[in-house]
């Protein structure tokens, strides 16, 4: 007699729902942790300030050398109420603004020449790591002898302050790029100019806008050596007529300006990076 065991057939699993709502939503433990430590970044300044206008309020520092932060602002108040802080803001953003794309789109074309091709590598890049190790700032008697005091002076200081800093982050932006991509890229039958855009391009472009948040630093501290020498419009300016009449505000509050104008612009950069570069990945502070 034979017996015939049958298995008895696994039971089935049921198949996971689907959500038709979408992705999940960010855990909000992890927004208020995001938004916690934008507010601790606040505390530090806070403090600061704080301590400064009660040191300036009760004598510790003397008022016609370090003036408290509410007389400052009081300053900045009435020279934005006549329209005189907007005419020096004005024409510095547009000192700022022609000298750095002089600067920097020299540096973008030189660099590229010199991280892309031989030649520009030997024929380029030699005489700039020549003019790299002098100060620009430094230069300001000659660059008087050549471009005289007007308004060359001013922009020529910021293109050589800002040309530095582009040049060498797009150089090395090109050269780091591992070649075994450009490679892979030439083999699958992509031809120069595509190689360009689709390999070389994302590769620079993290050093590129390192290079440029650092321009931009460069070009407002030129700037503020630039508008002291024979200036007649902009918040250099504006220092230097204060200092003549002893009004420490007013020079505290250019240096103010001039601190607020490079935070907010590396600000717009970073945001700008963030966008562009959205594929790459970097090491998150915790």
């Amino acid at each position: 007699m034979t017996t015939t065991t049958r298995m008895a057939a696994p039971a089935a699993v049921p198949a996971p729902a689907l959500d038709d709502a979408g992705p999940a939503a960010p855990a909000p433990g992890r927004r208020t942790g995001s938004s916690r430590r934008r507010w601790q970044r606040l505390i530090t300044p806070v403090v600061l300030f704080a301590g400064w206008e009660a040191a300036a309020r009760t004598g510790l520092l003397p008022p016609h050398k370090l003036p408290a932060p509410s007389d400052v602002l009081a300053a900045g108040w009435r020279l934005s109420g006549d329209g005189t802080l907007a005419v020096h803001l004005l024409d510095s953003l547009q000192r700022a603004a022609i000298g750095l794309a002089i600067g920097g789109g020299l540096a973008l074309l030189l660099g590229a020449v010199a991280g892309l091709l031989r030649i520009g590598d030997d024929l380029v890049d030699p005489p700039v790591q020549m003019a790299r190790m002098l100060p620009h700032l430094g230069l300001v008697p000659l660059l008087i002898i050549w471009v005289g005091i007007g308004e060359e002076l001013k922009i020529t200081l910021v293109a050589l302050g800002s040309f530095f800093p582009i040049y060498f982050n797009t150089y090395a932006g090109i050269r780091d790029i591992d070649e075994r991509l450009v490679e892979a890229a030439r083999t699958c039958g992509l031809g120069q100019l595509a190689r360009l855009r689709h390999v070389v391009l994302p590769g620079a472009l993290p050093s590129l806008f390192l290079g440029l948040r650092l321009a931009i630093g460069a070009a407002w501290l030129s700037l503020v050596v630039g508008e002291q020498v024979n200036a007649q419009t902009g918040i250099g300016f504006l220092m230097m007529e204060a200092r003549e009449f002893a009004q420490t505000e007013v020079v505290l509050l250019g240096l103010l300006v001039y601190a607020l104008l490079g935070l907010l612009s590396d600000l717009a950069l970073r945001i700008a990076e963030r966008r562009t570069l959205s594929w790459r990945r970097g090491l998150q502070a915790r």
